[in-house]
């Protein structure tokens, strides 16, 4: 069992991983921005958003920016991740 379907599987099941969890974060994100995710007071980048869109327009740009950017890199590494683990565990390219 560990020789022929271990390996057979441990790549479909590492890439399904990440971008699950890719996708978790996005949608803890999109439902505290919503309002209806995390408590207001406890700290998610869904929460930050909506703060720093409050700020945008009276010069402190950053306070959206930064974590709408840390978002998007954490979800877009997740996902790079993902497909660099697809092509080290596909036993097709061995």
């Amino acid at each position: 069992m560990f020789v022929h379907i271990l390996p057979n599987i441990l790549g479909p099941l590492l890439v399904i991983m990440t971008v699950d969890l890719a996708s978790a974060i996005l949608l803890e994100a999109t439902l505290s921005f919503l309002g209806i995710g995390l408590p207001a007071d406890s700290p998610s980048l869904g929460t930050l958003i909506p703060i720093g869109i409050q700020f945008l327009l009276s010069g402190e740009w950053w306070i959206l920016w930064i974590p709408t950017l840390f978002l998007v890199a954490l979800v877009g590494s997740i996902n790079i991740l993902g497909d660099f683990l697809r092509d080290v565990f596909n036993p097709r390219l061995r």
